[in-house]
């Protein structure tokens, strides 16, 4: 079942280093401002929250969830890019699909 969580938050992108620098080198202040939107409130009840420390991002539907570590060697230096594969690595432990399609932040449930 895929469920829509929320629209990109576009804005945070002006947090991006250089722009916003954050001594970090991944971008924890854009990672921040893009996981605020996406805690909600399913219509079965399931409460989805996204939360990052330090480096790791963790993602909780209902009583399942999965951590996840932003990792620049492997996936940077663009910051976009380390946050969604640390997503979708912790939605894949968390048993369900990270997606993003036209500007739509989706979670792929299973059953």
């Amino acid at each position: 079942m895929k469920v829509r969580i929320a629209e990109e938050n576009k804005e945070c992108e002006s947090l991006i280093p250089p722009a916003e620098p954050d001594n970090s080198k991944i971008g924890v202040n854009y990672a921040d401002a893009y996981l605020k939107d996406l805690n909600v409130l399913l219509e079965d009840g399931r409460k989805v929250s996204f939360k990052r420390k330090g480096l790791k991002v963790s993602l909780s539907v209902g009583p399942a969830s999965g951590d996840a570590l932003m990792r620049k060697r492997e996936y940077g230096p663009d910051v976009k890019v380390i946050l969604r594969h640390a997503l979708e690595e912790a939605a894949v432990k968390a048993g369900c699909k990270f997606l993003v399609e036209d500007g739509c932040v989706y979670l792929e449930l299973a059953g």
